[in-house]
């Protein structure tokens, strides 16, 4: 995509809400809906974004460049319409938590996830009444109706623009419990990536570093850390 604006800042928009204004002329999403949220720091950000992209004039950019515009894209085009179907599909996870998934050896690695991962297990079992079974190696497990039933209720507790940005968390991540603890606030960006990276951070430990695989890692962490961005405007608007 190439820069076609100068200025890109904040302001409200019709019929209500606070937008981006490129060259002082609102933006509009790819539906033609007009981009409007409900919180100034939020339109800020994205205004932010836009302001940054390309660097100048004329420049190439790319969508990787606009994080959180995609995220906030996709709840109002995508999710607003029909949020059922956006909590059922995140709330699905459930059903495959990563966390519930352990390796039978080496034995080291199987008590580096019980010590990462059982106490944000026990904390979804308390804190979301969702207790989940855990099994080892890739045989599935079947979780109890009322886990999953208790889990998608914490999904539908979302509005839109965060749950576009739990989605973006748990699709990462392979977990919901991690995704729903960022959103909960039981865990940071940073320490919800490196759960979902033990696995990885452990062979890299046993067998050296990859460039590639680096380079995958960073591109998730960097997905969990706008997402979680993003859950942070969305509640202070709420404020």
């Amino acid at each position: 995509m190439r820069r076609f604006w100068t200025k890109a800042e904040a302001g409200p928009v019709e019929p209500g809400g606070f937008g981006v204004l490129l060259d002082g002329k609102p933006m509009r999403l790819p539906s033609g809906r007009m981009l409007a949220v409900g919180a100034l720091a939020l339109a800020e950000a994205l205004a932010a974004e836009w302001q940054a992209a390309g660097g100048e004039r004329g420049r190439e950019f790319s969508l990787e460049s606009l994080p959180l515009t995609r995220l906030v894209g996709t709840a109002l085009d995508r999710i607003a319409p029909d949020p059922q179907q956006a909590v059922a599909a995140v709330a699905r996870y459930g059903e495959t938590d990563l966390l519930c998934y352990r390796a039978d050896s080496p034995p080291a690695l199987a008590a580096r996830q019980q010590a990462a991962w059982q106490p944000l297990l026990d904390w979804a079992a308390f804190a979301l009444d969702a207790p989940l079974r855990v099994t080892a190696g890739v045989v599935a497990v079947e979780q109890e109706r009322r886990s999953l039933e208790a889990l998608a209720r914490a999904v539908a507790a979302h509005d839109p623009i965060e749950l576009a940005a739990l989605g973006e968390i748990v699709q990462s991540t392979g977990s919901l419990v991690l995704g729903l603890a960022v959103s909960h606030g039981r865990i940071g960006a940073h320490e919800a990536h490196d759960l979902a990276t033990l696995d990885e951070r452990f062979q890299a430990e046993e067998w050296g570093e990859d460039a590639e695989a680096e380079a995958r890692l960073a591109r998730i962490r960097a997905d969990i850390e706008a997402a979680a961005r993003l859950i942070s405007f969305a509640r202070a608007g709420a404020a």
